[in-house]
């Protein structure tokens, strides 16, 4: 049985993913697989998604913003604040947030 997956659409030069597979893709990036997604991890998915300068940076950055329980770490409770950051900041659009 093949595992149909989705190629991410770009509208407007966004772009376009689901929220589950918005969570599906982060997963990639938790080494760990702990279930939550360091500075370090999401410096990695922004360096694969976007390249550019600065990623830890930027990764530090991000996380001030969108973990709300500021224990330096974004899980499932916060990955909408994630998604919402991405859809203002780094040109991804989730689909019915």
């Amino acid at each position: 049985m093949a595992i149909k997956t989705r190629t991410y659409s770009v509208v407007d030069g966004k772009r376009e993913m689901t929220i589950d597979e918005f969570k599906r893709w982060l997963k990639k990036f938790d080494d760990d697989k702990d279930g939550r997604i360091s500075r370090d991890e999401l410096a990695d998915a922004i360096r694969v998604s976007r390249g550019g300068w600065f990623t830890r940076r930027k990764s530090k950055c991000i996380i001030r913003s969108v973990d709300a329980n500021r224990n330096g770490f974004i899980d499932d409770n916060e990955i909408k604040n994630l998604a919402e950051f991405a859809e203002k900041y780094l040109n991804v659009k989730i689909l019915s947030l």
